[in-house]
């Protein structure tokens, strides 16, 4: 089965896999407890001032202390830098002309490089008393927020200062939140990657390969062989509509629901019922879950089977005939009161079974073409002698070459071949 090789942690013992799921997937952000940041709140700001005059520096403290804000003075690059090593700013207002280099700014357009490789979201206002058009344009662009010419108003300064403040504060919670998310989004895959079967219980007279691929970092399909006895298995394939957390998360408790009902001595129609019940009872009005479930004997060599509208397998004979199994009812979660039909087929050796999500049939080419259940049958047609893994591993080959792009839904097959 084709998975991809990660390491898998799990911190939230004693939670089902589908409540930690849940609970890393909420977002983290409540409107309600947001912190609000009309105006910067002077007497917690630390501000680090960098100028290499002692009278401009003493006279920046002197008003910038006046207002409650906190401040360090830097007065060359190299104690800029170590002070923002080792601190945390709000702010740096800082002289775009030092020692080295007192009129044309570039020593301090330079510095401004490793100023950003150290915290890429601390706001710099820029000072010099030798300001150009071409000198402010040049700061901006190399990540200076607003401009002061020296000498400079205090008014004007006070409120660029409170400005600048703000919005670095807004980024900084931006970013940490971007952070969390990304985070939250890695933890929540290792947890659906631990959900998903890693072996395929052997079936007598029967070879069995998976491939399973999400289009991002979550999936919403969802496959499982059961083994209920030596001789009976079940095997189901579904796909939620829509991506991402919504679909994963619905689609990790429809696992626990099959995991849950699923035995040799119910009847595949009865578990899609169930099913649908529990889906109309928990989600919104506008999701829905296509499912396949069927009864394997190996033993009787039959196959019992309900399709809740997803794509019929395909069941192609020795002799190249082929039939699709969708005999069953409409989609879970749309009308509780709903009622399932169940088929029924005999299984020849040779026999080989295609299931499979939408993401493989209806793959687009850059014109908009779909790949198409046509292609998909075809295909099986040209390569009777194959294996589960070559059949698979070729369809998902021909569906990637066709569209010519990372494929955009996720997608699933179960490939079988009897002896």
């Amino acid at each position: 089965m084709e998975v991809s090789d990660l390491e898998f942690h799990d911190g939230m013992l004693g939670i089902s896999p589908a409540m930690k799921l849940q609970r890393l997937t909420e977002s983290p952000f409540h409107p309600e407890r947001a912190i609000q940041f009309d105006s910067a709140d002077a007497s917690c700001m630390r501000i680090l001032i960098a100028d290499d005059q002692p009278d401009v520096l003493a006279a920046l403290r002197l008003l910038l202390k006046g207002e409650g804000y906190e401040t360090e003075a830097a007065p060359s690059p190299a104690e800029i830098l170590k002070a923002l090593r080792s601190g945390r700013y709000d702010l740096l207002l800082m002289d775009l002309n030092y020692s080295l280099d007192t009129t044309s700014g570039q020593e301090g357009l330079n510095l401004l490089k490793s100023i950003r490789s150290i915290d890429g979201t601390l706001p710099v206002v820029a000072m010099t008393g030798w300001a150009t058009l071409d000198l402010a344009l040049e700061s901006l662009r190399d990540g200076v927020s607003d401009f002061i010419q020296k000498p400079w108003d205090n008014s004007r300064l006070l409120s660029v200062l409170r400005t600048q403040i703000d919005k670095g504060r807004r980024l900084r919670e931006d970013r940490r939140q971007e952070r969390e998310a990304a985070h939250q989004m890695e933890e929540a895959r290792e947890i659906q990657l631990g959900l998903v079967p890693r072996e395929i219980p052997s079936i007598p007279g029967c070879d069995v390969a998976v491939t399973w691929r999400p289009s991002g970092t979550l999936s919403g399909d969802y496959f499982d062989v059961l083994r209920f006895s030596e001789r009976h298995f079940g095997i189901c394939i579904a796909d939620a509509v829509g991506k991402g957390v919504p679909a994963a998360l619905l689609m990790s408790n429809i696992q626990a629901m099959v995991k849950g009902f699923a035995q040799s001595t119910l009847p595949p129609a009865e578990l899609c019922q169930r099913l649908n019940s529990f889906v109309c009872q928990t989600i919104t009005s506008n999701k829905f879950i296509t499912f396949f479930y069927a009864h394997l004997d190996s033993e009787k060599r039959t196959l019992q089977y309900a399709n809740a509208g997803h794509n019929p397998p395909i069941l192609v004979r020795r002799d190249g005939s082929f039939v699709r199994l969708s005999t069953g009812g409409a989609v879970l979660g749309v009308r509780s009161d709903w009622r399932y039909n169940q088929g029924e087929i005999e299984l020849n050796s040779g026999d080989r079974i295609l299931l499979f999500t939408d993401g493989v049939s209806e793959a687009r080419d850059p014109a908009g073409e779909e790949f198409g259940e046509g292609r998909l049958i075809e295909l099986i047609l040209s390569m009777p002698e194959a294996s589960p893994r070559l059949l698979k591993r070729k369809i998902m080959q021909s569906v990637t070459e066709f569209s010519q792009n990372p494929l955009e839904d996720d997608a699933t097959l179960i490939a079988m071949r009897l002896d």
